[in-house]
Order: C-alpha cells, then structure tokens, then sequence
C-alpha cells in the first residue's frame, strides 16, 4: 500500500498542527490508536498501516477551519507526496455514505470540487481500511475514545442534522456491528478508556 511511515505520518502531523493546532490533533491521535487496535484483531488488516491512516485522516485541515474542503486538501496534499492509499482515506472518512448530502457540516468547496467529490465516492468500492477509519472517527473525541452514540450526539450538537442523518447513524452503528462481528468481539473490548471518556471521567479527573 502506498502509505507514509510511521515517522512521515508524524512529520506531516507536526507540520499540519503547526499551521493549524486545535483539538483536531488530540481526535486524529485517538483515532489512530483505536484504528491500530481493531486492525490488530483483524487477520486482514495491519495495525501499523490503520495507525497512519487514522493519524492522517484528517490531515486537510492543515489549511485552517475549513470543513468539507478539509477532505479534498487532505485528499491534495497526500496524493502530492505518493500516498495514493492514504489520499483515498483522507476523501472517504468523510462520505461514510456515497452522497455529499450526508456531510455534517459546511460545504465550503468549489464546484469543481465537488463534482471530483461525487465522481470519487461514486466509482469507489469501500474496502476495510475505509471502513476502519470511519468507524474510529466516529467514536473517537479530543478527549479519548468513547461510545459512538455520545461521538454521534457531538457532531449533531455542533454541526445540526439533515435529511441523512438518520441513514447515516445507521450505516455508523453497522460498522461497529461489522467490526465486532469481525474480531469475535464487542470493539469496546479491545479499546481503552471507554467508559472514562464516554461518562466524563477524564474531565474529572483532570479537574481534581
């Protein structure tokens, strides 16, 4: 797979959290180290590769506070260095549904854009390492990882619903399914801090 190395991965990170730090930088972490560990159940997958990917997936937002746009420069910036693979990730974590309608946030991209957008998720046949970081960018929070129904309940809380929120909670909660069913197991169990960060105990602790 056309993917950086753990040291690339963290240069490019470093470089994007200098241009651009905030809480996104704790969340690609996370979301790195739940994808690591589900891959790491997984007879398929490789925990070392489900590590970058998680750690780049939201690599766009180097730019700024840009929203959906973050998905084609991240999409831009990672096909610029070789990293066909990790280019798709940066694309596909955010269209967990094949239709930019579901996007929870502000499409801020340019028509043409756009057009690549839905000619890409389009022509796209989703493999696991897709599904993979969709599933850990939705239990995954600045804080830690958490259950997917309170990471859920904070995009709406920020972002608002639209007429594929529903469908797309759905797909989410299916992929959770698809793990466990995978690795034999709840993916909770194979997680750590769930019940910390789900219920706030990380903040209380932190504020002790």
């Amino acid at each position: 797979m056309k993917v950086p190395t753990l040291k690339q991965a963290t240069e490019f990170i470093k470089y994007a959290e200098e241009k651009n730090p905030g809480e996104w930088i704790a969340h690609s972490y996370n979301v790195a180290k739940a994808s690591k560990s589900i891959a790491r159940e997984c007879t398929d997958l490789d925990g070392d590769i489900a590590y970058v990917l998680g750690l780049l997936h939201d690599i766009g937002r180097y730019e700024g506070r840009v929203q959906m746009h973050h998905s084609v420069s991240g999409y831009d910036f990672l096909m610029g260095k070789g990293y066909d693979d990790a280019a798709r990730i940066a694309l596909t974590h955010s269209f967990i549904l094949p239709d930019i309608r579901g996007y929870a946030g502000k499409v801020d991209c340019t028509e043409a854009e756009l057009t690549f957008i839905k000619d890409y998720i389009k022509s796209t046949t989703y493999n696991d390492y897709d599904k993979l970081i969709q599933l850990c960018d939705a239990i995954a929070l600045p804080e830690g990882i958490c259950l997917m129904e309170k990471r859920l309940l904070d995009v709406v809380m920020r972002y608002g619903i639209n007429d594929l929120t529903l469908i797309k909670w759905k797909t989410q909660l299916g992929l959770s399914d698809y793990f466990s069913k995978k690795i034999g197991k709840s993916i909770y169990k194979v997680l750590d801090g769930v019940i910390e960060t789900t219920f706030g105990f990380n903040t209380m602790i932190q504020n002790k």
